[in-house]
C-alpha cells in the first residue's frame, strides 16, 4: 500500500510542470495519505526562517518553531500526539526546507515511514525543478538580493553535502548582498574538493572576478588537472583578463578520500582551524601568491591529515574581522570559543550558528565585508585506521 502511494506520488511530481511540482505535491500527499492538509516550506538565503511555498502566509522563524527544529536536527517532529508531522526536505545533505503534514488521526510506525519516503521524493524533485524554474528562487528570497549576490549564489554547488567519508557546509554573508567570496566543492570517487575563494573589491566587479575564477578552476578540474595545475590555469585565465590589476585570495583543498590526507594550496585564503577533540589548532600554511596577480605563477602544495572525528573550520577574514558597536573585533579567542560551543552540533548548523553570532555580534547589522564559514566533519573510511603525521 505504502508503495503504491509512493509510486503515485513520484509519478505525479514527474509529470508536473517545474513551477508546479509544490501545489502537485500537496494535492498527492493530501490525497495519498488521508491527511487534512500539507505544506511546503522552504529555507531563505539568509537560514532564519523557513518560508511556505503557499501564497500569504507567513514565514516560521527557524529558532521558534517546531519545523525549524525539524530543520535543524535533521529529523522528523511530532506534535498534537503524532496528528502534525514536520518532515526535513533534504537531498544528499543539502537542506532545502520542511514538509509539514497535518492528519485526522496519527500514523502508525510504517505510514511514518512512508511520508518520510515521500519527503525524501519530493526534496529530489524540488532540486531537479529549482534548475528550470524561479518559483522557488523567488520564494526563499526575503529581500532583494544585489546583482552581485546573484552571482554568487548560482555559483554555489549547494549549501551542504553528507557522504560516508565526510560531510559539509558552507553559508554567505550578508546573504543579499554578498560580493566576492565564495566556496565549491565536488566529490569524486577518491577523493573531495574544496576551495574558498575572495575576489577583490567591491560589488560586481568582485562577483565578475569571483564568477571568473570559479569557472577557470572548474574547467580545469573536469579536464583532470590536478590541484597545482587548476591553481596555475586558474591564475593564467584572471592575469588574462585583469593583467595583474585585480587577483584572488584562494585557498584549495583536496582530500584523500581512504587516507585522510589533505593536499593545500593557500593563494592569499582565508583561515583555516583544526578541532580535534576539545582542542581547536590553527592549520599554518605557507602563502602563496593571488591567483592573478602575476603571469605564469607557480604553486606548489602542502600536506596535512585528518582523523576520524576531525572538524576542519574555513573561516574568512569577513568573520574574523567582524567589528562590534565598540569597534573591537571579534577575532581569533571568539571565533575558537565559537568553534568548541558548536562542536555537537552538525556542520550546517554549525554555520548557520556561528554566521548568527557574528551578525549578534556587530548588533544585527548587515556586516560591510563579505563572510564566508565552511564547516567539515571527517569521518574517513572507516575500514581504514588513520594516523596523524603533520
Amino acid at each position: 500500500m505504502i508503495n503504491e502511494r509512493l509510486m503515485r506520488l513520484e509519478v505525479a511530481l514527474w509529470q508536473a510542470r517545474p513551477h508546479a511540482v509544490a501545489d502537485t505535491a500537496v494535492q498527492a500527499i493530501i490525497s495519498g495519505f488521508g491527511a487534512d492538509g500539507a505544506e511546503i516550506y522552504l529555507v531563505d538565503y539568509q537560514l532564519a526562517y523557513l518560508v511556505s511555498t503557499a501564497a500569504g502566509r507567513e514565514p516560521l522563524r527557524i529558532e521558534q518553531t517546531l519545523a525549524g527544529r525539524a530543520f535543524a536536527a535533521q529529523s522528523t517532529i511530532a506534535e498534537d500526539d503524532g496528528r502534525r508531522l514536520h518532515l526535513p526536505l533534504t537531498v544528499y545533505g543539502d537542506r532545502l526546507g520542511v514538509l509539514t503534514v497535518t492528519l485526522a488521526t496519527p500514523l502508525g510506525p510504517e505510514g511514518q515511514d512512508g511520508l518520510e519516503a515521500a519527503a525524501t521524493i519530493l526534496a529530489r524533485t524540488l532540486a531537479v525543478a529549482d534548475a528550470r524554474t524561479d518559483t522557488f528562487r523567488r520564494i526563499r528570497r526575503r529581500n532583494r538580493l544585489t546583482l552581485a549576490a546573484e552571482i554568487q549564489w548560482e555559483l554555489l554547488p549547494g549549501r551542504s553535502c553528507v557522504s560516508d567519508e565526510f560531510e559539509l557546509a558552507g553559508q554567505l554573508e550578508p546573504a543579499y548582498a554578498v560580493w566576492g567570496d565564495n566556496f565549491d566543492w565536488a566529490a569524486a570517487p577518491d577523493h573531495l574538493l574544496v576551495s574558498v575563494t575572495n575576489g577583490m573589491g567591491q560589488g560586481i566587479d568582485a562577483a565578475l572576478l569571483t564568477q571568473l575564477t570559479i569557472g577557470a578552476l572548474r574547467n580545469a578540474r573536469r579536464s583532470g588537472s590536478g590541484l597545482t595545475e587548476q591553481a596555475a590555469l586558474a591564475s593564467q585565465a584572471v592575469y588574462a583578463q585583469h593583467a595583474g590589476d585585480q587577483y584572488v585570495g584562494t585557498l584549495l583543498l583536496r582530500f584523500d578520500l581512504n587516507t585522510g590526507r589533505v593536499q593545500a594550496i593557500d593563494a592569499g585564503s582565508p583561515l583555516l582551524y583544526r578541532l580535534r577533540g576539545a582542542t581547536v589548532t590553527p592549520i599554518t600554511l605557507d602563502s602563496q601568491l593571488p591567483l592573478g596577480m602575476f603571469n605564469d605563477t607557480e604553486y606548489v602544495t602542502e600536506e596535512f591529515t585528518l582523523e576520524p572525528a576531525d572538524r576542519l573550520f574555513i573561516v574568512s577574514d569577513g568573520v574574523s574581522d567582524s567589528l562590534a558597536p565598540n569597534g573591537i573585533t571579534y577575532g581569533a579567542t571568539a571565533l575558537t570559543a565559537a568553534f568548541k560551543a558548536t562542536r555537537m552540533q552538525n556542520p550546517p548548523e554549525v554555520v548557520r550558528t556561528l554566521m548568527r553570532e557574528m551578525i549578534a555580534y556587530i548588533d544585527d547589522a548587515q556586516p560591510t565585508d563579505d563572510a564566508v564559514i565552511v564547516c567539515l566533519d571527517w569521518h574517513g573510511r572507516q575500514t581504514l585506521h588513520h594516523s596523524d603525521s603533520s
